[in-house]
């Protein structure tokens, strides 16, 4: 196990996540699949726009409640998706 926190998948942000917004592309993801990004407090609402705007956005949980959702194997969560942490190109994934 790491003790590396998980952070923010904004551009640039270094600073660790404390939301995941689960997100789907219909065009390339089956309805019930789920991906993830990762946002601090300050990158919240504008990684939820950039996914809103484009009906992505499936839903914004406290990366806390997410992390015990998947440890009690509760998969309905993600989607069985790995939650992605910040490389700088959040707009990517």
């Amino acid at each position: 196990m790491t003790d590396e926190k998980p952070i923010c998948s904004a551009k640039d942000c270094r600073t660790p996540a404390v939301w995941v917004l689960a997100w789907n592309n219909p065009k390339l993801h089956t309805p019930e699949r789920r991906k993830t990004w990762l946002a601090c407090e300050e990158h919240r609402e504008h990684l939820s726009q950039f996914l809103g705007m484009r009906g992505f956005l499936k839903g914004v949980v406290p990366l806390a409640d997410w992390e015990e959702s998947r440890a009690s194997g509760d998969d309905r969560a993600s989607g069985g998706d790995q939650v992605s942490g910040g490389d700088g190109s959040a707009a990517d994934r």
